[in-house]
């Protein structure tokens, strides 16, 4: 409940700041702090997604290879 909360709390003071006619106006500042970071965080998305992706490959292959040896037991027991 607590951080439901805060939660409210922070979007809030996120949208009071942003405000053009409020007293901080930090709406300037966050789109050019936006701007710079989209390159770094792009980046750091791309390498997350590329290990999630090989990782998904490996198990894939592993499944099979566990889904072909099962077979090949159910057919030596079969015979």
């Amino acid at each position: 409940m607590i951080s439901i909360i805060l939660g409210i709390i922070f979007i809030g003071f996120t949208v009071f700041a942003c405000l053009p006619m409020g007293p901080l106006n930090w709406g300037t500042d966050i789109i050019s702090f936006l701007k710079g970071f989209a390159p770094v965080i792009s980046v750091f998305l791309g390498i997350i997604c590329f290990f999630i992706g090989a990782a998904d490959m490996k198990d894939k292959k592993e499944a099979k290879q566990e889904e072909a040896s099962i077979s090949e037991q159910e057919e030596a027991q079969n015979s």
